[in-house]
């Protein structure tokens, strides 16, 4: 039948340009029905955060309206995908479900469901990529094994031809004219705003298709030049802040990519060494979906399996202090307060506060990585774990163990005027920089002078830290003696 509408289910491909699941569907000619499925209730599948689910809102909010802007209507149901799926097939006589693949650990399964509920249904089953450049399948070794190591995965990477152009927005789409029901955005209750916590989030944020353009276009006029250098500077806004909208698909990899390439060979001046290294911080993506993809369990799991007995403390107070960024060494505190305000931390102060966690407070980095999934926007399952295991010396091409970072260095040397401190902890905004990284340090007339009382107005620190680098290494050398 000719008029058999074909569904398309957007899932981590919020966009209308460059998505193949959508621009497959039109040109079909058939009738197309887009679908958002809220998928909460499937076991296994991890939960959405808080601030994922703000922006979330956002995002479907924006895409639909781009949708309507075309004439149709982006259906929004609740449940579990596969069952959805089968019944709006069923109630529309649906010729084909289209939907951009999955790479989360339970993503394989649920695709397989969909696949065998279209099939009892008598619908064609399509899935399509987009959501990285390269699907790990084809990234493989010279062994044809998957890559462990990130530069030998991106010399491949690099290495090929890569001439994929982005698919523009559709200028027509031929809309199902049946009436198919569905909850509103509000039903979803992706976000509730009593009390409002994510106040400040719209501040810095605009999600959607329109607001990750935005932002690529002024990263790559103004910042992309400096990015090798800028990128480490907290209190500088020289990084894209893309990751929330290509978490959320709103933007593609090879929009990015493209758009960057363009950019250098179009420059009035060199951009090379600054676009060469951001094109390297999207490959550095790929790669921890790459090892996602080849070991799923890496959320919660150490990829070097001498860790699983890694002698962790279990301390709630320390824990506490961290995440309410009361710990004492102020560029911790000041990256923890800006994410909670934010949905957001800098990528350099992120290395600093999980070093602490895990090393400094020897609390186990699966604490951290959740802490993260529920407060950053862009809690993304495959950097946020291949990022954790990192520093915490137990993933893949991960940075030793014994690298321990020190709070304070760390401070000193890229925010070594205390800007970005003075702006998270207002406390010290008075301190000197030469103490601002290290008020216990100050003498007491300074402290007095700068309105800052240690252990009332801004707390002491809660570790030292020799003495905790010290016990960290201890921890390592068992665990390495019990592996031989």
């Amino acid at each position: 039948m000719e008029d058999q509408p074909i569904i398309v289910w957007f899932t981590q491909d919020l966009r209308l340009a460059d998505n193949s699941c959508l621009h497959s569907a039109v040109s079909s000619g058939h009738p197309i029905i887009p679908v958002y499925i809220l998928d909460d209730v499937t076991p296994g599948i991890f939960a959405a955060g808080g601030a994922s689910r703000w922006w979330l809102q956002q995002s479907l909010a924006s895409l639909s309206a781009s949708i309507k802007a075309l004439g149709g209507e982006l259906i929004f149901r609740r449940g579990e995908a596969s069952t959805v799926l089968s019944q709006l097939v069923r109630q529309t006589n649906a010729k084909a479900v289209c939907f951009s693949r999955g790479y989360s650990p339970w993503s394989g399964e649920q695709e397989a469901k969909i696949a065998a509920a279209c099939d009892n249904s008598g619908a064609d089953c399509k899935r399509f990529s987009g959501f990285l450049l390269h699907e790990p399948e084809s990234i493989r070794t010279g062994n044809d094994g998957p890559y462990k190591v990130y530069t030998p995965f991106s010399r491949n990477c690099l290495s090929r031809d890569f001439r994929k152009v982005p698919k523009p927005v559709p200028l027509k789409v031929n809309f199902y004219a049946g009436k198919v029901a569905g909850d509103s955005l509000c039903d979803l209750n992706l976000y509730c705003p009593r009390p409002d916590w994510a106040a400040r989030f719209a501040e810095r944020w605009s999600p959607g298709e329109a607001g990750a353009q935005v932002k690529l276009k002024l990263f790559l006029k103004h910042a992309v030049a400096e990015y090798h250098q800028a990128r480490d500077l907290p209190a500088v806004s020289g990084t894209s802040r893309l990751s929330p909208h290509l978490h959320f698909g709103e933007i593609s990899p090879l929009q990015i990519w493209t758009a960057t390439r363009h950019a250098m060979a179009s420059a009035d001046y060199s951009i090379d060494r600054g676009g060469q290294t951001f094109e390297k911080e999207l490959l550095w993506r790929e790669f921890s979906y790459h090892l996602l993809h080849h070991w799923p369990s890496l959320p919660t799991e150490p990829f070097k399996a001498e860790f699983s007995g890694f002698p962790w403390r279990d301390d709630a107070g320390h824990l506490r202090s961290w995440k309410k960024g009361l710990t004492g060494y102020p560029i911790v505190d000041a990256g923890m307060r800006e994410l909670w305000a934010t949905g957001w931390m800098h990528n350099r102060v992120r290395m600093i506060v999980a070093s602490f966690l895990v090393k400094n407070l020897r609390v186990a980095w699966q604490q951290g990585e959740q802490w993260f999934y529920d407060t950053l926007v862009d809690a993304d399952i495959g950097a946020n774990s291949a990022s954790w295991q990192w520093v915490a010396g137990c993933g893949a091409d991960a940075a030793p163990y014994f690298r321990i970072f020190n709070p304070v260095l760390q401070g000193e040397k890229f925010d070594r005027q205390g800007t970005y401190v003075r702006e998270w902890v207002p406390e010290l905004r008075n301190m000197p920089s030469k103490f601002v990284h290290k008020p216990w340090m100050a003498p007491a007339d300074l402290l007095a002078g700068a309105g800052v009382e240690l252990g009332t107005t801004y707390p002491r620190p809660i570790v030292d830290l020799k003495e905790t680098r010290e016990a960290a290494l201890a921890a390592y050398k068992t665990i390495r003696a019990k592996n031989g």
